[in-house]
C-alpha cells in the first residue's frame, strides 16, 4: 500500500496551494533517517530517495550502485522509520531489464509504500547509449509508458528532464511534474567543477526554455528545478526572479553540501582547541 493518507491528487492540492499562498516548493533528497527526519523538521513538502544518494553519503560523486531499483526499495523502511507526515518519492529506473513487465516493477514500488516516482537514475545523460538501447526497446521511451501506468496505479510522477526532447516525451507521457535537471550539482567535495557546470544565467535559461515546452504541452504541469549552479538556497533566488519555475529538488544540496560543511566545521572547532597547562 502506498504510504499514510498522502494520495497523488492530495500531495498536487498541497503543492497548488503552497505555490498560490507565494511560497516556493521544495523536494529534498534524503539518503538516510537522519537526513530526512531533519529535512521534514525544516519544512520539506516531499522527500525524494533514490539509489545514487547512497554513493554521496560515501563520499563519493553522485554515482550508480548496483542495483538501482533493489538498492531504492531498501532504502525506504529506514526514512519511512522516521519522517512522520511527509510523501516518500522514490527513485525508478523503468530501464531494468529485469523487469520488462511494467507492472512487477510498479508492484514492488507500490508494496513497499513510495508516494511517488521519479525517473532517477535515467538513461537521458548517456545519449549515444539511450539510441541503442532504444534500437531493443530499452530506450527512453520505457520511461514514458512507465510514467502512464504510474499514473493509472496513483502515483505522483515527477520526471527529470535534461534536453527538449526528453523533456517533449515526459510531458507527453503525463508527468504531474517536470524537473528540468541542469546538471551535477556544483560545489564541495566531490561536487561538479565550476568549469563543468552551468552558470546561474545559462542554468534559468535551460530550465525556462524547458518550462516553456512543457507547458506548450500541458499549461497546467508543474515545474520545479535541479542541480547544476542551483546548490544553495540564495542561488534559487536568482531561479525564482529569473525562471517561471515553483520550486526547487535539491539532492547534493540537501544531504551532501550541508554536511559536508557541519562535519568540517565542527571537527575544526574542537581541533582548534588548546590544552590547558596546569
Amino acid at each position: 500500500m502506498i504510504r499514510t493518507d498522502w494520495t497523488r491528487e492530495s500531495i498536487l492540492t498541497h503543492l497548488r496551494s503552497e505555490i498560490s499562498a507565494g511560497n516556493a516548493i521544495l523536494g529534498a533528497g534524503c539518503s538516510a533517517g537522519l537526513i530526512a527526519k531533519c529535512a521534514e523538521a525544516g519544512g520539506a513538502d516531499f522527500i525524494l530517495v533514490y539509489s545514487t544518494g547512497r554513493s554521496r553519503l560515501m563520499g563519493l560523486p553522485t554515482s550508480d550502485l548496483g542495483n538501482s531499483n533493489e538498492e531504492t526499495l531498501g532504502m525506504l523502511p529506514e526514512l519511512d522509520n522516521v519522517v512522520e507526515h511527509t510523501p516518500i518519492v522514490g527513485g525508478i529506473e523503468f530501464a531494468d531489464p529485469r523487469f520488462l513487465k511494467y507492472d512487477r516493477l510498479l508492484d514492488k514500488f507500490e508494496a513497499a509504500g513510495f508516494n511517488g516516482l521519479i525517473n532517477m537514475p535515467t538513461q537521458a545523460d548517456r545519449p549515444n547509449w539511450v539510441r541503442t538501447r532504444s534500437a531493443v526497446g530499452l530506450g527512453l521511451e520505457r520511461e514514458a509508458e512507465g510514467f502512464k501506468r504510474a499514473n493509472e496505479r496513483g502515483f505522483l510522477t515527477l520526471g527529470y528532464a535534461l534536453d527538449d526532447d526528453h523533456t517533449r516525451l515526459l510531458v507527453d507521457a503525463g508527468v504531474d511534474i517536470l524537473v528540468p535537471h541542469a546538471g551535477w550539482t556544483a560545489g564541495g567535495l566531490v561536487g561538479a567543477s565550476s568549469d563543468s557546470s552551468r552558470g546561474l544565467q545559462e542554468g534559468a535559461a535551460f530550465v525556462q526554455r524547458q518550462l516553456e515546452i512543457g507547458r506548450a504541452i500541458n499549461p497546467d504541469i508543474l515545474v520545479f528545478a535541479h542541480g547544476g549552479p542551483f546548490a544553495e538556497p540564495e542561488q534559487t533566488r536568482y531561479l525564482y526572479e529569473n525562471t517561471d519555475a515553483q520550486g526547487f529538488i535539491g539532492a547534493s544540496s540537501i544531504e551532501r553540501l550541508p554536511v559536508e560543511r557541519a562535519v568540517m566545521g565542527v571537527v575544526s572547532g574542537f581541533k582548534a582547541q588548546r590544552l590547558v597547562t596546569r
